[in-house]
């Protein structure tokens, strides 16, 4: 059995057409009668779409994450502006709500990977958007929000 309710928002990572991974974001039909598979909503698709309960996820601020093409949208400051616009969009397209989002400029280098981008408020909790070069996809950045560390606070 899943711990998901009828309507609960949930998050699916499959793979398109193409090949590269792709997030779909619905809701939780309920539990199909053959072994391991559910029933989920998908935004935007006529019908619904049966899958293994291990493929979907919560929706939360933590797991809604962007991947793009080109590390260039990382390396170049005027480009990595747009980025937290672009990631608004995908968090509003998971249906969550953020109640504040305030860009860092061009962003502040927090790793060797990456740059804080901006940083926001959800459910009345403290994040930063992060945008980092992906781990599994070579020319590939992700931008994710999660909870502050040490450096960030300091």
């Amino acid at each position: 059995m899943s711990p998901f309710n009828h309507g609960d928002r949930v998050r699916y990572a499959t793979t398109g057409d193409d090949g590269f991974p792709v997030v779909k974001y619905g809701w939780f039909g309920g539990h199909a009668e053959l072994n391991g598979l559910v029933v989920i909503l998908l935004d935007g698709e006529i019908g619904d779409a049966v899958v293994t309960a291990d493929k979907i996820e919560p929706v939360h601020i933590g797991n809604v994450t962007l991947t793009l093409d080109g590390t260039d949208l990382l390396d170049d400051p005027s480009l990595r502006q747009g980025l937290v616009n672009l990631w608004r969009a995908e968090a509003e397209s998971a249906g969550l709500e953020i109640s504040s989002l305030h860009s860092i400029g061009t962003g502040t280098p927090d790793s060797a990977d990456g740059f804080a981008i901006a940083e926001l408020d959800s459910g009345g909790d403290y994040y930063v958007l992060r945008a980092t070069h992906c781990p599994t996809r070579p020319n590939a950045i992700s931008v994710h929000a999660d909870r502050p560390t040490r450096r960030d606070i300091a």
